[in-house]
């Protein structure tokens, strides 16, 4: 295949923003400690468990959480955003953009907090579906990454129900708590992309929910259809 030198050039590709992106069960909103620190707290705090894979919390108060907040409002080579779904109107997680290359259009999806109340919902695959259709329709980037522990099999299995593919494992890629750190690659393509796309669109389509909300078809499901129907 050949790449046009043109579509390579920085300019192209800009850098994600602090913008906000709604969605029909979740509106992604740039992470602000006064707006969502308290609401954060209400859900993180004593919730150890969320903790473990990721370099900073459990947090022992809310004025700690406040201050690691603060930290990442400010972070100027990460766009935190805060995950606020519809149903309640209060942030329930956070997630962001990271290890962004405007140069070469690759950005990572990462630092992924979801509270309980948050886990295994439609808003939380929708917020998913927000942030990656943001980089490729929006930022029109080439390449979209998800990585984490290697031991951290939830995330894994959450990467490849989005439409993630494996690449590997990074051996002794970080030092994380003191821990030797094994890192799981994934990425999602431009070019895999509209077949993503629409299988997240016919998954949060309210009529792919039964009346106790429970879903007809899973994401993969509608996916491995999208695929052979190509």
């Amino acid at each position: 295949m050949t790449i046009d030198p043109e579509a390579l050039k920085e300019e192209s590709y800009p850098l994600p923003g602090r913008v906000t992106l709604r969605g029909r069960t979740v509106t992604l909103e740039p992470l602000n400690a006064e707006v969502h620190s308290t609401a954060l707290w209400k859900t993180f705090g004593g919730r150890d468990e969320l903790w473990p894979w990721l370099a900073d919390g459990p947090f022992a108060s809310e004025h700690e959480l406040r201050l690691a907040t603060e930290a990442k409002q400010r972070s100027a080579d990460m766009i935190f955003f805060a995950i606020v779904p519809t149903a309640s109107g209060c942030a329930e997680g956070w997630t962001c953009y990271m290890r962004m290359e405007p140069m070469h259009g690759v950005v990572e999806l990462g630092n992924l907090v979801f509270a309980p109340s948050l886990q295994r919902t439609t808003a939380a695959t929708e917020a998913i579906f927000l942030m990656t259709s943001h980089v490729f329709d929006y930022l029109k980037y080439r390449r979209c990454e998800w990585k984490c522990n290697a031991e951290n099999l939830p995330s894994r299995r959450a990467a490849e129900r989005f439409g993630f593919a494996f690449e590997g494992i990074f051996r002794q890629h970080m030092i994380v708590k003191g821990r030797s750190r094994d890192t799981a690659w994934f990425s999602m393509l431009d070019s895999e992309w509209p077949v993503r796309k629409r299988a997240f669109e016919v998954w949060l389509a309210p009529e792919n929910f039964a009346s106790d909300g429970r879903q007809r078809q899973s994401l993969q499901q509608i996916a491995a259809a999208q695929t052979k129907s190509r």
